[in-house]
């Protein structure tokens, strides 16, 4: 069973910077690409950032590029996103998704993990 936990989430200012983690088990993680979708208040799932299986491609919605960065440590299974210079508008819930194979090809939001709260504000 695919098990994706999110942490890391939390209240900041504008301006700050968080990273978030996602503990993946229940598969082979180094065999398929992952990526963060995000869903503000009142809006739909968007994606953030998609990584390969490999770590070796990345790809960043508009609205974060230049201020998140996607990363992946294969050896402990885990997800990364850091995220820096936040906005109010970056305030969402954000989740993990497990994408259907080793290359970012296509925008899936399931399965996905719970999510974790991120706040901006002053």
């Amino acid at each position: 069973e695919v098990q994706l936990v999110e942490s890391g989430g939390g209240l900041v200012q504008p301006g700050g910077s968080l990273r978030l983690s996602c503990a993946a088990s229940g598969f082979t993680f180094s065999n398929y690409a992952m990526s963060w979708v995000r869903q503000a208040p009142g809006k739909g799932l968007e994606r953030v950032s998609a990584v390969n299986s490999r770590g070796s491609f990345t790809t960043y919605a508009d609205s974060v590029k230049g201020r998140f960065t996607i990363s992946r440590d294969n050896a402990k299974n885990t997800l990364y996103l850091q995220m820096n210079s936040l906005k109010p508008e970056d305030t969402a819930v954000y989740h993990c998704v497990k994408l259907p194979g080793f290359a970012v090809v296509g925008t899936y939001y399931d399965p996905r993990g719970q999510g974790t709260q991120v706040t901006v504000s002053s």
